[in-house]
Parts: structure tokens; C-alpha cells; sequence
């Protein structure tokens, strides 16, 4: 599988998990919004874990940049 997210699409991912998360914990999200949030929430985290996003890939975005800074 090829990475096609960068880095600070995967910790604005990861930072939207870290809020979604303490939603649920807190209690402010109930119901059909708590599902919601969980699977959204476990999309981002999963992508972002593995630098992947299918929905890039449908798409035909990436966010990952090489180190001379061109798409690869």
C-alpha cells in the first residue's frame, strides 16, 4: 500500500480523533452522533495510522510530499 498523506494532514487527523474522543468520553455526544463520531473517528485514526487514505486514492489527491518537495 502506498502512502499518500503528509504530515500534517495525518496530525490535523489525528487531532480531530483527540476531540471527537473526549466528546464521547465526556458525554456531550449521544445516540446516532456517538456512532457517528466513532466511525468517523476511527476512519481518521486508521488513515492516518497508516498514511493512507482511500478516499485520496478515489480522488486522486495526495498530501505527501517527497524531500526534494515534487509529488512522487
Amino acid at each position: 500500500m502506498l502512502k499518500n498523506m503528509g504530515t500534517v494532514d495525518r496530525v490535523l487527523r489525528l487531532f480531530i480523533v483527540i476531540v471527537f474522543a473526549v466528546l464521547i468520553i465526556v458525554g456531550l455526544v449521544k445516540g446516532a452522533g456517538l456512532i457517528v463520531c466513532a466511525v468517523i473517528g476511527a476512519y481518521l485514526f486508521f488513515t492516518s495510522l497508516f498514511s493512507f487514505c482511500f478516499l485520496y486514492t478515489i480522488v486522486g489527491i495526495h498530501t505527501l510530499r517527497t524531500k526534494s518537495g515534487v509529488d512522487d
